[in-house]
């Protein structure tokens, strides 16, 4: 059997490690890796391969920036040479991306089976490209793994057939349990002269937080708030720096005390500056999930999330808007001792990407040609 596995921004690197040292472990699978190119940073990309040790992905395909029109365009017409050069079995494709949503047109229309892993997952905005993404793929797709419950309800409510649906785990906390101790290594926290608890980490990114004058001045007035209490370790992507740029606003940002600007960070680096942070303040889709499994207090800026199951069960609060007044109150809950509980969700035990594994197995193991012609869906 042989599977190429979609990869093309920084979250999908996460989902796609643990699958494919599982496929590893399997002498009749073949992993295939083929990466976009749709980040192009090599912060923000090539530090991943490294550091979950992925191989050198077997294509590379270069797409770059530009809308989401033509990367999805770029994407699907050099994505097509490789389904017709490789001939997989199954393609695989990982969360939201606008390469999620590429590829699985690419081979649904050559008639290969697709996969969805992180499927089912709503956010109800379908402002987000990346809601758009993930109803697009789920439509079309032939087995959908899915990461919570609510998956399930998602899926049934829009009628995927229950065969088709799996909840298995969320691979993303795979590689969390995975790389812990390998991220505690790195020391990034004791390097910076810190101790647990001792600091507020922070990410922005999202278009309808860090493209308005207005609300980058809110994220102003929140850090600057957030400084009179602890340190502010805020790695700032380059979206938001533009921005910054753009609005001049980023001096006043370098001129704020007890704030610490950093680069983008390696995986295993946040990682390790995620699970000693007094408290998480983001608009990352990612990191709720993986403040829900560290158990460390995360506060979000979001309208809503795709990822209810870190509201209900986990320690992610969620604030619908940029209130500098909101996230003071909410900051002081937590550093007082207030922070909402959590526990960790089922099936978040490392061990979803085993799971899917023994499903795809089953399914789409390599049979004889006359086989394949009377059963193109596989199972």
């Amino acid at each position: 059997m042989k599977i190429l596995s979609i990869v093309g921004a920084r979250p999908n690197f996460m989902k796609v490690a643990p699958l494919h040292r599982a496929f590893q472990q399997c002498s009749d699978v073949r992993s295939v890796i083929v990466h976009t190119g749709q980040h192009f940073d090599a912060r923000m990309s090539d530090v991943f391969f490294s550091q979950l040790e992925l191989p050198k992905p077997d294509y590379y395909l270069g797409i770059g920036g530009g809308s989401h029109a033509q990367q999805t365009a770029r994407i699907m017409l050099e994505f097509e040479t490789v389904v017709e050069a490789e001939k997989p079995d199954v393609v695989l494709v990982v969360g939201d991306v606008t390469s999620t949503i590429a590829c699985a047109l690419v081979a649904v229309k050559m008639h290969i089976p697709v996969v969805h892993v992180e499927a089912g997952l709503r956010s109800g905005d379908r402002r987000m490209p990346e809601e758009i993404n993930r109803i697009l793929t789920d439509s079309i797709a032939d087995q959908l793994f899915v990461t919570e419950q609510a998956g399930l309800e998602n899926l049934k409510r829009e009628g995927v057939e229950d065969r088709k649906v799996h909840f298995v785990g969320n691979v993303m906390i795979d590689s969390l349990i995975h790389y812990r101790r390998k991220a505690a290594e790195t020391r990034t926290v004791e390097k910076l002269g810190l101790k647990s608890g001792e600091y507020i980490l922070m990410t922005m990114h999202r278009p309808a937080n860090v493209d308005s004058e207005a609300g980058l001045r809110s994220i102003l007035q929140i850090i600057e708030d957030m400084v009179r209490y602890r340190k502010v370790l805020f790695p700032i992507h380059p979206r938001t720096l533009n921005n910054l740029g753009r609005f001049g606003l980023l001096e006043r940002l370098q001129a704020t005390d007890n704030l610490e600007l950093m680069e983008p960070q390696g995986y295993l680096e946040f990682l390790n500056l995620m699970e000693y942070a007094a408290v998480l303040v983001t608009d990352s889709g990612g990191i709720q999930e993986e403040t829900t499994y560290l158990q460390v207090p995360c506060l979000t800026f979001r309208d809503s999330t795709e990822r209810p199951v870190t509201v209900d069960l986990g320690t992610n609060q969620l604030l619908t808007d940029l209130n500098p007044e909101t996230v003071h109150r909410k900051v002081v809950e937590i550093l007082e001792g207030r922070a909402k509980k959590g526990v960790i969700p089922p099936l978040w035990d490392g061990k979803a990407a085993d799971r899917i594994v023994e499903i795809l197995a089953g399914n789409y193991r390599k049979t004889e040609p006359a086989q394949r012609v009377a059963d193109p869906t596989f199972g």
